[in-house]
């Protein structure tokens, strides 16, 4: 059964490799990373890190039992009790319930170990993939996500209020 682990650098060419591994298939949904995040991965990773050590991100990865990265589950402006989720999950496993299991434990944890009370998700209009996640996971429409919210893709905002 695959894990959340919290990021650490360890897990660095788990994660890029699980990036590289999918870039296609998540450029369907979202803006493509470029090339740019790619040449620089080891800087970005070593920012997120100082951020998540920082205290205002909390980043995670669902990793395989045999040891590759199957998704990425990401606080962040963590804030006030508050923080924004995204998230992503490889093609290979996505449609079987992967991202809304892992979504529900990223909610458990960021009631318990972040002391967060509410969380909220942008997904567009036409990610119905990712809509179902957060419904199913809890999370209750509020109102509409703009372009620069999303990419350049309208959709909707959703809230989750977590259980302490």
């Amino acid at each position: 059964m695959p894990e959340l682990k919290q990021l650490r650098p360890g897990h660095a060419p788990a994660v890029l490799a699980f990036e590289l591994a999918n870039r296609a298939y998540f450029a369907a949904w979202i803006p493509d990373r470029g090339d740019d995040y790619f040449d620089r991965f080891t800087e970005g990773y070593d920012a997120l890190l100082a951020e998540q050590e920082a205290g205002v991100c909390a980043f995670y990865a669902l990793v395989a039992e045999d040891g590759p990265v199957l998704g990425r589950f990401n606080l962040y402006d963590l804030e006030d009790g508050t923080a924004g989720l995204g998230y992503r999950v490889a093609e290979r496993v996505a449609g079987r319930g992967v991202a809304t299991a892992a979504v529900r434990e990223l909610c458990r944890t960021a009631a318990a170990r972040h002391g967060l009370r509410t969380l909220r998700a942008a997904a567009s209009h036409e990610n119905a993939a990712s809509r179902k996640v957060l419904t199913k996971a809890g999370f209750v429409p509020v109102g509409p996500a703009a372009p620069a919210d999303l990419g350049g893709r309208s959709g909707t905002w959703y809230r989750h209020d977590l259980q302490p």
